[in-house]
């Protein structure tokens, strides 16, 4: 018996489910066991928030009494002839509002499809909807089949072991042969991890491989997929709708030439200050040294005021989101939230990549990180914070930022103003 579902079982297996059919019974008309049809409806299960024709979502325990009306005030969108439960904001602005759970949604069979209550309920449901099981089905294989999963600590330890001996002059099969109790992994495996720039060591430090013309574009290696459960991009949207107030800073990498230095950049959404630190590599500890050195800088109660949460992309360098969340204590408290955006989606993170275009005016693709300093970094960005913008009412980011929390926080930041007639947005802003 298939553990595995096709389309067209999921569109059968939603059938049975409303009408109401027992897991048994559905196991023995699909040739499946009663388990397995179990996993695959509480695993791909939806929660969704809806009403019925004429009444929209509604979960208060008093709603079929309330009388209430004008609960949002003048900001109600609706006519005050009509009582607020019918509105789809009653829950999030009355001050009497007590949840009500329909604890069918956890007992066997876990979703309201069979439901003879359904169209009469406004609570939140669960339900299983075969396009929606199918496409996160595939979503979950696609992303456990692809990249690297191998953890901080295990790369540590194989750099320990291959990095120095490569620097010694021996190859790569001379460490495999004479380690290989010790490395646990194959000799392919380990050109992939030096391809994917997780070691110390490069390319450029074997001698016989760069004498050969790569053959294909080799993908981009991820670290420990694990790390993306439940910090996908739908995630980050739950928690912003559960937390509408809570700024936004988004993060990602500015690569110079290939295995040299780069850039880790930072930028407040709401008032468009970008921050950028250089780096030696791009590895995921250089990215935690950054925020704990900015946690000890601004200390944690105004480093979870400036970083409540933290959208990024699905780079290696940022694999690790734990440590960032935690700091150097992982059983400590947590001092931000980390999200990822979906592979292949920079749209949804557009402000950070929108503002990259001006550090690309004085760095243009394809420039060498490798002569530059922290310093050299600062200097640029503080040109690009006093740039004004029109979507800020004229005023630079850094007049934005300062409104909101403070020129001493700027200090702190290592930011500093620049007069409007010397800003300089040309690669001669860095010649020295």
């Amino acid at each position: 018996m298939s553990k595995y579902f096709t389309y067209e079982e999921r569109l059968t297996l939603q059938k049975y489910l409303k009408e109401s059919l027992s897991f048994k019974e559905i196991a023995r008309r699909l040739d499946k066991s009663p388990t397995t049809i179990s996993r695959e409806v509480r695993k791909y299960l939806s929660e969704v928030a809806t009403g019925y024709p004429g009444f929209s979502y509604n979960a208060c325990k008093n709603r079929f009494n309330c009388r209430k009306k004008g609960i949002c005030g003048k900001e109600c969108t609706r006519t005050s002839s009509v009582y607020c439960k019918l509105c789809p904001r009653c829950n999030d602005n009355c001050p009497d509002f007590i949840e009500e759970i329909c604890t069918a949604r956890f007992r066997v069979p876990y979703i309201c499809n069979g439901c003879e209550q359904i169209n009469k309920c406004t609570l939140m449901k669960n339900l299983y909807d075969a396009e929606h099981a199918h496409i996160k089905a595939h979503e979950t294989v696609s992303e456990s089949r692809s990249g690297l999963c191998i953890c901080e600590k295990e790369i540590a330890r194989l750099n320990a072991i291959i990095s120095p001996l490569v620097l010694q002059g021996q190859s790569i099969h001379q460490i495999y042969v004479s380690h290989e109790d010790e490395l646990m992994c194959s000799e392919k495996t380990i050109y992939n991890y030096i391809d994917a720039c997780l070691l110390d060591v490069r390319n450029i430090d074997l001698p016989r491989k760069v004498k050969f013309r790569e053959r294909y574009k080799k993908p981009e290696f991820k670290v420990d997929k694990g790390c993306r459960i439940g910090r996908n991009y739908e995630a980050f949207q739950s928690f912003i709708d559960k937390n509408p107030d809570t700024t936004i800073v988004q993060m990602d990498s500015v690569i110079g030439s290939k295995g040299g230095k780069c850039m880790l950049t930072i930028h407040f959404v709401e008032t468009n200050l970008m921050l950028a630190y250089l780096r030696e590599s791009n590895t995921s500890q250089s990215v935690i040294d950054i925020f704990n050195d900015l946690d000890q800088k601004l200390e944690r109660e105004l480093f979870r005021k400036l970083f409540p949460v933290i959208l990024t992309d699905n780079g290696s360098e940022f694999s690790n989101p734990k440590a960032i969340e935690y700091g150097p204590y992982q059983n400590g408290t947590l001092r931000t939230y980390i999200y990822y955006c979906d592979a292949g989606s920079p749209h949804q993170k557009g402000a950070i990549e929108v503002n990259h275009s001006l550090i690309r005016r004085v760095l243009p693709k394809g420039t060498c990180f490798n002569n530059l300093e922290q310093e050299d970094i600062t200097r640029m960005m503080n040109h690009i914070n006093s740039y004004k913008r029109k979507k800020l009412n004229n005023r630079s980011p850094y007049e934005t930022f300062s409104f909101y929390h403070g020129e001493e926080v700027l200090h702190k930041l290592g930011c500093s103003p620049v007069a409007a007639d010397d800003i300089l947005l040309k690669p001669t802003l860095l010649k020295r």
